[in-house]
């Protein structure tokens, strides 16, 4: 199975409002980064043990971890949680950035360092997360 098919068959998955709200927000992710090189992640570690959501990538960028190495990984990511949606926006070294830029115009949803969860798109202002996705998509970095 191919990562389309993975994405396809993980937002099909979902229940239905979250189902809606993820194809949404997928469309919306492709329209702002067309040509991205797409990522699913299935949560699960080298032994099979899950250790997070199944998620979804978008774009590339070189990670910088503990120790100084690398490694390939995605600008933007998404996946269902227990009460919604997440929103991943990774890279960004200023850890305040997200909370102070977006937070307080978001409407319902909880902002940290790298994520913007939510219930649901009709309780955030879309526009204003479509702000902090392309912010982000348009570092080169």
């Amino acid at each position: 199975m191919n990562t389309q098919e993975q994405i396809e068959n993980y937002i099909s998955s979902q229940p239905e409002t979250k189902r809606s709200d993820m194809q949404e927000l997928h469309k919306l992710i492709l329209q702002i980064m067309p040509n991205c090189q797409l990522w699913f992640l299935d949560g699960k570690n080298d032994n099979n043990e899950t250790v997070s959501n199944p998620n979804i990538g978008y774009g590339s960028y070189m990670m910088q971890y503990t120790g100084g190495k690398t490694r390939e990984f995605y600008k933007i990511g998404m996946s269902a949680n227990t009460t919604g949606i997440s929103v991943y926006i990774m890279g960004i070294e200023d850890k305040k950035f997200l909370v102070q830029n977006y937070g307080e115009r978001i409407g319902k949803a909880s902002v940290t360092g790298y994520c913007i969860k939510f219930k649901a798109l009709k309780d955030i202002h879309i526009e204003v997360l479509e702000e902090a996705i392309r912010y982000r998509a348009e570092q080169r970095q």
